[in-house]
């Protein structure tokens, strides 16, 4: 499986493969045009309370990782077009996020590769 992970403000780049939006909510302040998002996965994002309870506290995430990786064991087929296409080629796992090593994209990859 070769999954990459990247911001969403970031430009695309040739070497991306299929870029696949694993958040919720569409990011703020950017055209759909401009992202090139392949595909859109919103129900392998956390839920909205998880997330909020999260709110990007790098003191939280070794229990975050713990919640979503239950959250998303819980709904196999929403995970499966993601693990397919990781096993067809590249994957680029695009996320909103400021913080780039504690987000549900890093958290996602590290969910998938296992």
């Amino acid at each position: 499986m070769n999954i990459l992970l990247k911001r969403v403000y970031e430009a695309p780049g040739k070497r991306d493969g299929c870029r696949v939006l694993v958040d919720r909510l569409w990011p703020r302040g950017l055209a759909r045009n401009k992202a090139r998002i392949d595909l859109w996965l919103k129900d392998v994002a956390p839920s909205a309370p998880l997330r909020k309870w999260f709110a990007h506290d790098p003191l939280k995430w070794p229990e975050f990782k713990k919640r979503y990786f239950r959250e998303l064991a819980g709904k196999p087929a929403a995970v499966k077009p993601l693990r397919s296409l990781a096993r067809k080629g590249t994957v680029t796992l695009v996320f909103g996020a400021r913080d780039e090593k504690h987000n549900n994209a890093v958290a996602l990859k590290q969910y998938l590769s296992r």
